[in-house]
């Protein structure tokens, strides 16, 4: 009797104190476990932003040379590539796309104004022809300001996301592009054609040809880029 006793009292001493460490040991494994998976998933995570495309394989010459990976705003620390700096170059992306269409349609109205004002002056004289030539060479100022800024806002604003590759084929944006090549042309050609005209009248018809042009082409590509 006396040891069932002692062996009753050893096995209630014993017992909680190997549950104690038992505990103590799930604890710790749980913590070791714990920590480790932290580790991995940092490791991982580490792993897939190195390896994520932050940029699109394909990208304009002026944002390559300042949003690319080497381009100036990365290679000066302006802008870091990283997933936080993508995030918000994004927003700038929409904002300057935005004004590239509010500007758009300002350029276009302000194309309609100097078309008006031309036709007048082929047919004006004397001091009608005068204050109308004023009229076009201001307005003409204005439109070459708010064409470059609209141009600008498009060339340089940050590059969207990584897509999949598409296939060849139509779409807006291809038919967008194309006419912005041809009215640019004919924007170039107009201005200097404007400057030769007042020693060589005889270029007035092209001066004429190169700027309905350049009024088509521009508002068929503002048509082209709402396609859907």
């Amino acid at each position: 009797m006396k040891h069932l006793l002692i062996v009753c009292l050893f096995t209630i001493l014993y017992l909680p104190v190997r549950a104690q460490d038992s505990t103590r040991v799930k604890a710790d494994t749980s913590i070791k476990a714990s920590s480790d998976a932290n580790d991995l998933l940092a490791e991982l995570g580490d792993s897939t932003a190195d390896a994520q495309e932050l940029l699109p394989k394909k990208m304009v010459f002026t944002q390559r040379a300042f949003w690319g990976p080497k381009g100036l705003l990365r290679l000066t620390n302006i802008a870091p590539l990283s997933p936080q700096g993508r995030e918000k170059e994004l927003k700038i992306r929409r904002t300057f796309l935005v004004t590239h269409q509010v500007l758009g349609f300002a350029t276009l109205a302000g194309f309609v104004v100097q078309g008006i004002l031309g036709g007048k002056l082929y047919n004006a004289k004397g001091l009608d022809y005068a204050r109308i030539k004023e009229q076009h060479e201001t307005s003409a100022m204005i439109i070459n300001f708010t064409y470059g800024t609209t141009a600008l806002m498009s060339l340089t604003a940050p590059p969207g996301l990584p897509t999949a590759r598409r296939k060849g084929g139509f779409s807006s944006i291809k038919l967008h592009r194309a006419l912005a090549i041809l009215h640019l042309t004919g924007m170039v050609t107009t201005n200097i054609l404007a400057h030769q005209v007042g020693k060589h009248p005889d270029l007035k018809p092209y001066h004429r040809a190169a700027a309905y042009t350049t009024f088509g082409a521009y508002a068929a590509a503002i048509i082209a880029i709402k396609i859907k």
